[in-house]
C-alpha cells in the first residue's frame, strides 16, 4: 500500500493546506479539516477494510483495542505507534430500547453510549488524537509549554486526563458556577490548571483563542480539526456494530457543533471507500431551546449563523450561542439531509427520565437528544416504521444534580412528571406492606 499521510485542508479553499507538524487552526478565517487522499486508502478493499477493523477490535493489544486507533490509518496514519496516548477510548455500547421504539412507533431505535468511556463523556475520542498528535510533536522537538481548551465541563475533563497520561500541562477555562460538580473536580484531580472566568463558554472560548496565539500553547478545542478525527470514529463504529448497515437516521445533541460534522465525515468515508452504499442516513441535531442557534438558522433555510447569548440550560455542555463549528455542520446537514430541533427544559427532563425508565441513566444532553426524537416523530419527520440511533454523549453519573432535582421536583420550570420519589416509613413489615401495597396493587 501506498504511504498514507494526511494533511489540513481549508473547508473553503481546497488549494489552501498545511502539513500536520504546523501549529495551524484555520486559514485566513476559513476552519480548517483533516484531509485524507483517497487513492491510497482505495488500495485496499472495502471487505478487506472490514475484516482488518474486526480483527482489531478482538485485539488485547491496548492500542489496537482503542475504538480510534483500531482505525489509525483513517484517523491520523503518520503517527508513530510509540507517541499514542490511549486510555482505552471507544467501542462503546450500542443497546436496544425496544419499548421507547414500541410507543413511537420505530423500527429500531439504539442509544449509542458515548459516555462508558475513561473520562465519562464522547471527547475522549477526538482528545486522544489531539493529545497524541502534541506528544509526537513534541517528541520530535517542537518547544509547546501547554495545551489549552475552554470548556462547558467534559472537553476539560477529557483534556486533563489525557495530558496527565502524556505528561503534559493542561490549562482549562471553565465559566464560574455553570458546570456540575463532577465535571468540575475531573480536571481538579488529573493536575490541569483549573482557572474560572466570570462569563459563559462563549467568553471562555474568546480568551483561549487569544492565548493560544502564542504558538507554545497549543489549542484543544474542536476549531482545532484533529479532535474531528477521533469524534468521527462514533459514526464508524455505529455503522460496523450493526453489521455495516446504517440505521434510517442519527440523532445527535449539539452545542460547538464538531460532532455533528465529526459524525458525517465519518460516514462521508465509508461511503467514498465503499464500505457503505445506496440511501444515506438523515442527521437531526438536537439544540436545548435556551442555546439554538443552529436551529435557528435551519428555520430559515439554512441562513448564516446569527450568535445568540446562551440562556441558562441543563444541558449546561451544550449551553453555547456562538458555535465555532457552525460552518462545518451546515454542511453536513447539506450532505445528509438534515434537520435541527429545540427541545424545552421541561421536555428534556421528562425525555431522559422516560429512558432512565428502559435502564438507561441518561445525562440531560442525551435527554435533549431523546426529546428532538420525539417531536420529530409527532412532527412526520422520523416516519413509523424509520431506524434510528441517537447518540449519548455523556454519562449521567457526571449530572447527578440534574437526577435528584427531577425526581424530588427541585428543577426550575420543569414538572417532573415521571418523578420517582423516595419513600421514607416506618422501620416495621405492616407499613412496609402498606407501601408496597399501594405502589404495586
Amino acid at each position: 500500500m501506498s504511504q498514507l499521510r494526511a494533511h489540513f485542508r481549508a473547508i473553503d479553499n481546497a488549494s489552501a493546506t498545511h502539513d500536520l507538524e504546523e501549529v495551524v487552526y484555520d486559514h485566513e478565517g476559513s476552519l480548517l479539516e483533516v484531509f485524507h487522499p483517497l487513492a491510497p486508502l482505495r488500495e485496499r478493499s472495502a471487505q478487506d477494510w472490514k475484516d482488518l477493523f474486526g480483527q482489531r477490535a478482538g485485539s488485547m493489544d491496548l492500542v489496537e483495542r482503542s475504538g480510534v486507533w483500531g482505525k489509525l490509518e483513517w484517523v491520523l496514519p503518520q503517527i508513530p505507534r510509540e507517541h499514542v496516548v490511549t486510555l482505552g477510548e471507544g467501542w462503546n455500547p450500542l443497546l436496544p430500547a425496544p419499548r421507547t421504539a414500541a410507543r413511537l412507533g420505530l423500527s429500531d431505535v439504539r442509544l449509542k453510549l458515548c459516555g462508558t468511556t475513561h473520562t465519562g463523556s464522547f471527547k475522549d475520542l477526538g482528545m486522544t488524537v489531539l493529545v497524541s498528535w502534541v506528544n509526537h510533536l513534541v517528541c520530535t522537538g517542537a518547544k509547546i509549554r501547554a495545551v489549552a481548551c475552554a470548556s462547558t465541563g467534559d472537553t476539560s475533563a477529557a483534556l486533563a486526563a489525557y495530558a496527565a497520561a502524556a505528561g503534559l500541562p493542561a490549562i482549562v477555562f471553565l465559566p464560574a458556577d455553570k458546570v456540575s460538580l463532577a465535571q468540575l473536580i475531573q480536571p481538579v484531580a488529573n493536575g490541569a490548571h483549573v482557572l474560572a472566568l466570570d462569563t459563559d463558554f462563549d467568553g471562555c472560548m474568546k480568551v483561549v483563542q487569544e492565548l493560544t496565539q502564542d504558538k507554545s500553547i497549543y489549542l484543544a478545542n474542536s476549531k482545532n480539526s484533529l479532535r474531528i478525527e477521533g469524534q468521527k470514529t462514533v459514526s464508524i463504529e455505529t455503522v460496523q456494530q450493526l453489521g455495516w448497515t446504517a440505521p434510517d437516521w442519527f440523532v445527535i445533541p449539539g452545542g460547538n457543533l464538531g460532532n455533528v460534522s465529526a459524525l458525517a465525515k465519518g460516514l462521508d468515508l465509508m461511503y467514498d471507500l465503499g464500505l457503505l452504499s445506496g440511501k444515506r442516513p438523515r442527521i437531526a441535531v438536537a439544540q436545548a431551546a435556551a442555546a439554538d442557534p443552529l436551529v435557528k438558522s435551519f428555520e430559515k433555510g439554512l441562513a448564516p449563523l446569527e450568535a445568540q447569548t446562551a440562556r441558562t440550560t441543563l444541558a449546561s455542555a451544550i449551553r453555547i450561542g456562538n458555535p465555532v463549528s457552525f460552518p462545518k455542520a451546515i454542511d453536513a446537514l447539506k450532505r445528509y439531509e438534515g434537520v435541527a430541533e429545540s427541545v424545552s427544559e421541561d421536555a428534556l427532563s421528562d425525555a431522559a427520565a422516560r429512558g432512565d425508565l428502559e435502564g438507561f441513566y441518561h445525562c440531560p444532553h442525551t435527554g435533549v437528544a431523546l426529546g428532538a426524537l420525539e417531536q420529530l416523530v409527532a412532527k412526520g419527520t422520523i416516519r413509523s416504521g424509520e431506524s434510528v440511533v441517537v447518540i449519548s454523549t455523556a454519562h449521567g453519573l457526571k449530572f447527578s444534580e440534574f437526577k435528584t432535582g427531577y425526581h424530588e421536583g427541585k428543577l426550575a420550570g420543569v414538572e417532573s412528571r415521571l418523578a420517582n420519589r423516595v419513600a421514607r416509613i416506618a422501620p416495621t413489615y405492616a407499613a412496609v406492606q402498606d407501601e408496597l401495597k399501594r405502589r404495586l396493587g
